[in-house]
């Protein structure tokens, strides 16, 4: 096996690092005498109170440094590669994948397929197992690392090699069992494909997945997201209102009785389902704690919360503004009801909320995070904006004014004559935003777009 290096590339300033001497571009060889294969190694071995680490500086020299901290205390170091390792690729070929369904000629790592089991516990990506050893599983059980979240898809064996056209992708449910009998808590999603793995097909998965409860604490319902560019792909095709309804009332069914038995609801749909059935959304109290928010499960119905608690818990003023937001045609209903209730307790602030129609990927992707800047700007070009236009921050790249295609927040400004105000997704944000032009934190994303594991890009 190849062994990585781990580079230093910053110190923090006042760390035991700096103390030490440690400086970028330093080495990190071992730590108690054990090589460290990737992050999970270094945070593990790296937690307790009396450390020997050695160091090869940049001019060869070996550094052999005794710590004495507080136990978890961090050195103060970030490496060159977050994960200390090589991204591991996806070795499937989903039928439902949406980076197969992207145009060509977007930046390069948009169109990585990840499925990495280490950046499920990092940054909450699902990941399928396909490509996981049982070295990979002995280590999650070694460091009782958790929760792990699972694209499970169908747990009929054959239909998931189906699904993810990977002869060994139905092999992953003694793993599973491993993961389970080890106490790991896990999430599970399934992406839902017409006439594939719904209807008798998603109710063996229920019930299958039921059994691994309580460690496997939800698994969530998503549709299947289709963009205009599936020429020579699977043929997919988009659920109706009809759909929505049986999807619907099967999950309602298993709610009602797995809560009886194990007080949590477990199967829960995405917003989308209501939307497209019509319906409402289930109280808070459905959705235990909103445990997959990332998948779009409960995100309107939080909003809606944080709103009414922001709205509540501000004096009213007589403040006059004139504004307006741009979101996906999905949530846009929603943030005009959420406006409206702002506008009751202060009524001179005006703000105009515009669907923005996804042209570039095609009418039937409806979310806000994957809204191009070219889109933006065309539709908003002639439009009446007011003093400023809101903007979701899940339509840019993590941590960057730039949208999906290398658009800057900067040049959209130029070209709509406004200032675009970046806003976090929760209602908080939302209310201050509006209200008094506050910026409660900069990019701070529920959800990952950029980099997204591929198994959970299906989503809309």
């Amino acid at each position: 096996m190849k062994k990585n290096k781990h580079i230093i590339k910053t110190v923090q300033p006042g760390s035991i690092a700096e103390e030490l001497e440690i400086e970028p571009g330093d080495e990190l060889i071992s730590i108690n005498d054990q090589e460290i294969e990737d992050v999970f190694d270094y945070h593990y071995l790296v937690n307790d109170d009396y450390l020997t680490v050695l160091i090869r500086k940049t001019n060869g020299e070996e550094w052999e440094l005794e710590i004495e901290k507080d136990y978890e205390e961090d050195l103060g170091i970030e490496f060159d590669n977050g994960l200390m390792d090589e991204y591991r690729s996806c070795r499937n070929n989903c039928i439902f994948c949406f980076i197969d369904q992207m145009p060509p000629g977007m930046r390069e790592t948009l169109y990585f397929k990840d499925d990495d089991s280490r950046l499920s516990f990092l940054q909450g990506n699902y990941v399928t197992l396909t490509n996981m050893s049982d070295h990979d599983i002995d280590r999650i059980i070694k460091y009782h690392l958790g929760p792990i979240n699972i694209s499970f898809q169908t747990t009929n064996p054959e239909l998931r090699c189906k699904m993810l056209h990977n002869r060994f992708a139905g092999d992953i449910f003694p793993k599973v069992q491993r993961l389970y009998e080890a106490g790991i808590e896990m999430n599970g999603q399934i992406v839902l494909c017409k006439g594939v793995n719904d209807g008798e097909e998603l109710e063996r998965s229920i019930r299958d997945l039921s059994q691994y409860l309580p460690h496997l604490r939800s698994v969530s319902i998503v549709p299947v997201g289709l963009s205009k560019y599936r020429d020579g792909l699977y043929p997919l095709e988009p659920f109706t209102k009809e759909d929505a309804e049986n999807v619907l009332e099967r999950v309602h069914r298993w709610q009602k009785k797995l809560y009886a038995a194990y007080g949590l609801h477990f199967i829960h749909c995405s917003d989308e389902w209501y939307i497209l059935a019509e319906q409402p959304m289930p109280p808070e109290e459905q959705y235990d704690g909103y445990l997959q928010l990332e998948n779009g499960v409960g995100m309107l119905r939080l909003l809606n919360t944080e709103v009414q608690e922001a709205v509540q818990a501000m004096e009213r003023n007589d403040t006059v503004r004139h504004f307006s937001v741009a979101t996906g045609k999905l949530a846009a209903p929603y943030i005009e009801k959420n406006l409206s209730y702002v506008q009751e307790k202060f009524p001179n602030i005006q703000g105009t909320v515009y669907a923005i129609r996804n042209d570039f990927f095609g009418p039937m992707i409806t979310v806000s995070g994957l809204i191009t800047g070219q889109d933006l700007i065309a539709q908003l070009k002639d439009q009446e904006l007011g003093e400023r236009l809101l903007i979701p921050c899940n339509m840019l790249r993590a941590g960057e004014n730039v949208f999906l295609d290398d658009i800057t927040v900067e040049e959209a400004e130029e070209a709509l004559q406004i200032k675009i105000t970046v806003v976090n997704e929760d209602g908080a944000s939302f209310v201050h935003a509006v209200v008094d032009d506050t910026i409660l934190e900069n990019h701070k994303r529920r959800q990952i777009y950029e980099q997204a594991d591929c198994s959970n890009c299906g989503t809309t």
